[in-house]
Order: structure tokens, then sequence, then C-alpha cells
């Protein structure tokens, strides 16, 4: 069906009322002070002398320089679709309507990506994200799975030119890992990852089943907000157990030769928080310290909230339940429990593309949090 100018003019307009609410909510002169005032501290010669304020600053820069260019590039092709429009409808050419056409489609999708950030605005959202994965029941097709979800996670942020960081690794001993341990550091990592919390589950021919049986298995993943100094996350010496010992790799193999692999206790709390994939144990120690002020964090944000959560019948929002369900026999199907998205596609999946996935987790957690108790 020929889409006609009247429609094309409906749609640009509608996607330049959608940019125009974007720029305003990310409020891009403040993106751009920002910018501006970072780009000057950038320059001081004294800023690599304290190399953790550095790395903030230049990482920081390098997202603001990303976002801005991004809200951009899409105002000047919002512009130039309208020119090109009006141009085909002055010359009646057919060809130049069918080329807004279709960049109007490719506008609506960019658009639509970019106003998931605006409903990012927890407390914690901006932060960058922590993310562990740990094989559930299933045995050693469940640690696989988690292996994959690991590999899923990890191609998703290469995709985005992400950096991600690994923390921890602890292997199966026949194929997969028991869990895993990582981090993205980009800002709203937390918020975009955070509604990937939960139960998923895999229905699949196992490979590690002499019979060629189906099977099914379960891994868990868990989120949390990188903590930031401003949290004040004190944790006293004498509430800690440092324990060092060799870094191992799959099948239980060393990987060195010293004891650089550390494991904190919580004493209080009884976390246990393991780092092996630095080079050194101070590197390993203070890596180890980071993730446990997450999960210390955590636990408090989830003490804070349990009075709230008290007074809610509402047993849907339980992130503990099953979220997400790949199958790869008798059909080909992943499919969101929550928000009953879904793709025939796994093997996509599997290779990082989650995107529609994620963003109907956000539209769907923002509807269901302005639902009445």
């Amino acid at each position: 069906m020929t889409v006609t100018v009247t429609d094309l003019n409906d749609r640009l307009r509608d996607i330049d009322s959608t940019l125009r609410s974007v720029e305003s909510v990310l409020d891009l002169d403040a993106l751009r002070k920002e910018k501006a005032e970072l780009e000057v501290a950038a320059t001081e010669p004294g800023l690599w002398d304290d190399q953790e304020r550095a790395q903030q600053v230049t990482s920081r820069l390098s997202y603001l320089q990303g976002e801005i260019q991004r809200l951009e590039q899409l105002r000047r092709r919002v512009d130039d679709a309208r020119v090109l429009l009006e141009l085909a409808e002055a010359e009646n050419d057919e060809a130049s309507r069918a080329e807004v056409a279709a960049e109007v489609a490719q506008l609506r999708k960019a658009v639509d990506k970019l106003e998931i950030r605006t409903l990012l605005s927890g407390e914690y959202d901006a932060r960058e994200a922590l993310v562990t994965i740990r094989a559930g029941a299933g045995g050693v097709d469940a640690a696989d799975f988690a292996e994959m979800l690991l590999r899923m996670y990890l191609r998703w942020a290469e995709r985005h030119g992400y950096p991600t960081q690994v923390y921890d690794t602890s292997y199966a001993e026949e194929a997969g890992i028991k869990s895993a341990t990582f981090a993205v550091k980009v800002p709203y990592a937390y918020g975009t990852l955070s509604v990937e919390q939960g139960t998923h589950r895999l229905v699949r021919i196992s490979p590690f089943d002499n019979q060629g049986r189906r099977q099914t298995s379960f891994a868990g993943v868990e989120v949390l907000p990188v903590v930031e100094q401003i949290d004040h996350i004190d944790i006293p010496e004498n509430e800690i157990r440092v324990d060092v010992f060799r870094s191992s790799g799959p099948g239980g193999q060393s990987v060195n030769t010293t004891d650089s692999a550390v494991r904190i206790t919580h004493l209080p709390t009884g976390i246990v928080v393991t780092c092996q994939n630095e080079k050194s144990q101070l590197q390993n120690k203070a890596s180890a310290l980071r993730v446990l002020q997450a999960r210390l964090l955590e636990r408090r944000r989830r003490e804070e909230r349990a009075k709230l959560d008290a007074l809610r019948s509402n047993d849907d929002s339980s992130w503990g339940n099953q979220m997400r369900s790949y199958v790869l026999h008798p059909y080909q199907m992943v499919k969101d429990l929550r928000t009953d998205y879904e793709t025939s596609n796994p093997a996509a999946v599997f290779d990082g593309e989650i995107d529609e996935f994620i963003a109907a987790g956000i539209r769907w957690r923002r509807a269901h949090q302005h639902q009445p108790a």
C-alpha cells in the first residue's frame, strides 16, 4: 500500500513531538553544559594524578559526547526528512517519497529506543550495573545455560560499545559455569538491565544426554547498581574475613601460581564475595569490596522498601518468579512471561539481540509501577 504525503507528514510530526519530549526530559542544554565543563576538566595538567577521578571524568565525558551526538543526529535526520518530503511533494517525485517513507520507519525505531531512556527515573537507574548469573536446577544443562546467558549479556554490551569487566567466574566441573559476576560500565546500565533480573528457563534437547532427551534447566540473573562514594556504605575491617587462594579456570586447572584470588566474608550478614580475575591480590580485594558494597547497598534498599512492600498484595511484582522462557525444542521461541513479547529466533537472542525484550520490560515495569496497590 502506497504511503501518502499526508500520512508521512503526520508520522513526522509525531516523531518530532516524541523527540522534543525526549530532549526536554534528558535536558539537552544541561548535557551540553556538563560536557563543556568536563572538557575543561579533562585538560587539567594534574588530572591523572588521581586515576580514579580521571577515569570518572573521561568516562562521563565519553558518555555525554555519545548522548549529545545521538540526539543531534536524530534532530538533523528529522529536519532533513521534512525538507525531502516537501521537495518530493512539490516535484511529485515517487522515488523521493519512498526514500522518506523508509527513513521515517527508521526514525520511528530510533526515537522509540531513545524514549525508553526517559522511563528510567528510579533512584539508582542512572548507575552502572553489577550483574551476577547463577546456574539453577538442571545439573550440567543449567551450568551450560548460565554460560549462554553470560555470553548473551556480554555480546549485548559489545554490540552497544559498552565496556564490561568480569570480576569472578566459577566454572562447573563438566561444562558451563556455576556463577559469574560482571560490571557494565556505562550510565543507566542498572536501570536498563534491572528488568532482566529473575529466573530464566531453557527447554531443549540436552547435548549432555546420550539418549537425546528433552531437558528443562534454570538460571538466575541478579542485577545491582554499582556503589558510588556518596552512598557511604562503610565496611569496618573487623566485620569482614579475607581469605586468599589460587585462581582456577575450567576443569579446576590453576590459572597462576600465586594466591591472588580473594574471598571476602561479611560476618554480620554472611554475604560471601569472591574475585579472581584481576592480576594481583590487591586488585582482587578492591574489586571484591566493590561487589560487597553493592550487595550491602541492595540489602539496605530492600530493608527500606520492606515496610512498603508489606502493605502491597501485589505478588505479581516478584522478580524471583520465572520471567523468560527460551525454547529450542520442539519449536523455536523466546518469550517474556511478563510482557508476552516473543521472537522465534533464539539464536539471535543468545547472540545479544535483546533490546526489544529490555524495552518491553521497561515499559511493562513503568505501567506496573503506576497501577494502584
